[in-house]
């Protein structure tokens, strides 16, 4: 259908203008126009767009109202690792680390570093892709290494620019990174609506603006208050250079680009002056809209921040300051004991509820026998409690001078509560364990922990599904999950059809799409988490290759020790676990690693062996192939990946615009090698030919080729 060239104009007015409205109105919070003048422009884009569909682009504001219901929540890795941060929580801790940073910056004192300072949102970690200035891909975090994809939802959300503003340069390719958070009035109000409907109430409006954004539904995010605040980047592409040197001229850029910012952010010239605003923003915390929970500092300068790298889990340019812990007193009513995957018994606390940090706390953690005692916590005492880095409830101590002659001493069981078969405590040990491995306790926690975000991460189906599931003698093992039909969900309670149809999606999804890292770390073994799965995953095709593989041979994957390693052999030796892998192949659940490139093969005893086996590599610039999928050939072929230069990395790999690591890398006399190196290593080693050697014919034969466009950071 052709289009009027009028009606094109007015729709891109339309477009033009409403964009700004929106930003004036959910960004700036100086709105310009009434709402019912934006209403009536809205509207009158709404019927042009319905009446020439070619008219709806991408960027429309109409966009953002939601009502697609995804399938599934699909992952991608992010290009840029998105990093944890280290913590501190006081000033001499601070001073601690103005030092070490100061020593790695040579001619630098701690007083001489600027930092960028903002308050530390507590909310949703988001990367959001932009593409010649249009919203593409939006991501959660995830693990740092892989998000789910949730454009979809991330439009709906009010603030979020769909399309760059053009007041200032515009990149080819800009990944913001920054947090999704609900403000504490919007929390209340909708916490009220929540129970207006009989709904389950959030108990907290960061639980709240997560469960928002990883809706199927989109419908469901758009009716929540949602905001999203800007802290960082990723990668940023110019056609010319970055505009950019300092983290003060990204954070006034991505304002410009139409990003709202951490409210209070602001530029503190030396370190004294970030524990001043450390001290003034804790002391005023409960005075701002937004949830905090510390202060993050940022070294100002970007060339510094390159300098110093990361560690395996955080930068070292930048760390949070965490607030200390909200302490309330409560009475201690009672001490239940629950029973975990493995058999661990370990007692809850069980509180007269009170309020600590703006969230009600009924249960506190208490871990151990011991720590009981150590505390000399009484049931009936009166007791601090406070909310372990704001998140976790625990007790401090009790208060003695308050016992009234009444409060009991907690014996500890020496039976299951659950299934009363006899506890037994290891010499040595902490814990008390159930050795019955048909412990339904036991049986439960295994389903919970399988579907939980430790495991398959299955959205939707949570502790509360899986509880009623096995109550009603519907699901024993997780394999059982897969052989649910949709009249079977329907009898259970608040179960209606369309959540159905998305709970057996979820597990549709989760058959096809598991990774083989995440089945294994879903099975539980014991002292296996996600980074030693992430390991057998990149080492092993499958399951059944892993089962089959021994403890000596084991032990050679890097991080994995003797224990760790009988572990494994343990798990896939256990005829109950046997038969479980057995139902779950059966069923579908049986993901296959890609093999390695041809002509090459990971290390094996005896085996054919990649020149990367064994050591330590670096990137640094842009790789035609992408960072993210370097590192994850780099680590599939048994290498380890830093974040920053040091002697002991054996290769420096230099794609384009490789920055002040290269010249490091060459001053410590580290191998640099460019990206057709690197896939040369990848796939060198025969058999009979050790990976030192295949390395170091690459390396001295193949030149180095760097340089090239500019604007990529680190």
């Amino acid at each position: 259908m052709d289009i009027p060239a009028d009606l094109a104009r007015r729709a891109a007015e339309l477009r033009d203008t409403l964009a700004y409205h929106s930003w004036r109105y959910h960004v700036q919070d100086e709105p310009e126009i009434s709402d019912a003048e934006y209403d009536a422009m809205f509207h009158e884009l709404t019927r042009l767009e319905e009446e020439y569909p070619a008219l709806a682009t991408p960027d429309s504001p109409t966009q953002k109202v939601g009502g697609a219901v995804s399938k599934a929540l699909p992952n991608q890795e992010h290009a840029l690792r998105m990093y944890s941060l280290d913590n501190v929580f006081d000033a001499e801790e601070w001073l601690d680390y103005t030092q070490k940073a100061a020593r790695l910056l040579p001619g630098t004192t701690p007083e001489g570093l600027a930092f960028w300072v903002e308050p530390k949102m507590d909310g949703l970690a988001m990367e959001l892709i932009y593409e010649n200035g249009v919203l593409t891909t939006a991501l959660t975090r995830g693990d740092g290494h892989k998000g789910e994809v949730v454009t979809t939802n991330m439009r709906t959300v009010k603030n979020l620019p769909l399309r760059l503003k053009s007041a200032v340069p515009m990149p080819s390719i800009l990944e913001v990174r920054g947090e999704v958070v609900i403000t504490r009035a919007d929390f209340a109000a909708l916490n009220e609506a929540q129970q207006q409907k009989d709904a389950k109430l959030f108990a907290n409006p960061r639980n709240a603006a997560a469960g928002s954004v990883r809706q199927l539904d989109s419908a469901i995010t758009a009716s929540r208050p949602l905001r999203f605040m800007a802290y960082g980047i990723g990668r940023a592409i110019f056609p010319n250079a970055a505009p950019w040197r300092t983290q003060q001229e990204i954070i006034s850029h991505l304002a410009a680009y139409g990003f709202a910012v951490a409210p209070g952010a602001k530029l503190c010239a030396k370190a004294a002056d970030v524990a001043a605003f450390y001290r003034c923003l804790a002391e005023h915390r409960q005075e701002l809209a937004f949830d905090i929970d510390g202060v993050v500092a940022k070294l100002n300068r970007l060339d510094w921040q390159e300098e110093l790298g990361f560690t395996a889990h955080a930068p070292r340019w930048a760390i949070a300051m965490k607030f200390l812990a909200q302490r309330v007193c409560t009475r201690l009513m009672d001490i239940q004991i629950q029973v975990g995957r493995t058999g661990v018994l370990t007692p809850r606390a069980v509180l007269d509820p009170v309020t600590v940090g703006g969230v009600v706390v009924s249960y506190a953690t208490l871990h151990n026998e011991d720590e009981i005692r150590a505390k000399d916590v009484r049931i009936g005492d009166l007791v601090v409690v406070q909310r372990a880095g704001d998140v976790i409830p625990e007790i401090v101590g009790p208060v003695p001078g308050e016992r009234r002659g009444t409060e009991r001493i907690f014996q500890f069981p020496e039976n299951c509560p659950e299934c009363g078969h006899p506890a037994h405590r290891e010499a040595g040990e902490a814990a008390w364990r159930c050795l019955n491995k048909l412990c339904p306790a036991m049986r439960r926690q295994t389903v919970i922990y399988f579907v939980s975000k430790a495991g398959l991460d299955i959205q939707g189906i949570g502790e509360k599904w899986i509880v009623m599931l096995m109550d009603r003698g519907l699901v024993k093992t997780p394999a059982d999950l897969f052989r649910l039909r949709k009249e079977e969900l329907m009898e259970l309670d608040r179960m209606g059809d369309k959540l159905a149809d998305n709970f057996l999606q979820a597990l549709a999804g989760a058959r096809q799409n598991t990774e083989l890292r995440r089945l294994i770390s879903a099975l539980g073994i014991k002292h296996v988490g996600s980074q030693t799965a992430r390991a057998l995953g990149g080492k092993y095709r499958n399951l059944d290759e892993l089962g089959a593989a021994g403890a000596e041979e084991l032990r050679q994957i890097p991080d994995i020790g003797p224990e760790v390693a009988s572990s494994i052999v343990e798990f896939f030796q256990d005829e109950g676990n046997r038969e479980l892998l057995r139902q779950l192949r059966e069923l579908g659940l049986w993901p296959q690693q890609a093999p390695p490139p041809p002509g090459a093969a990971l290390a094996s005893p005896g085996g054919p062996v990649s020149a990367l086996w064994g050591k330590t590599l670096l990137f640094t610039g842009t790789l035609t192939l992408g960072r993210g999928a370097a590192k994850k050939l780099a680590e599939e072929a048994g290498a380890k990946v830093v974040g920053a230069v040091s002697k002991n990395i054996d290769y420096l790999v230099a794609g384009e615009a490789a920055g002040s690591k290269l010249a490091k890398a060459r001053a410590l006399g580290v191998a640099v090698v460019d990206e057709p190196a690197f896939m040369a290593l990848l796939v060198a080693g025969q058999p009979g030919q050790t990976a030192g050697q295949s390395a170091d014919r690459v390396a001295e034969d193949a030149p180095l080729n760097v340089g090239g466009q500019a604007g990529l950071f680190d």
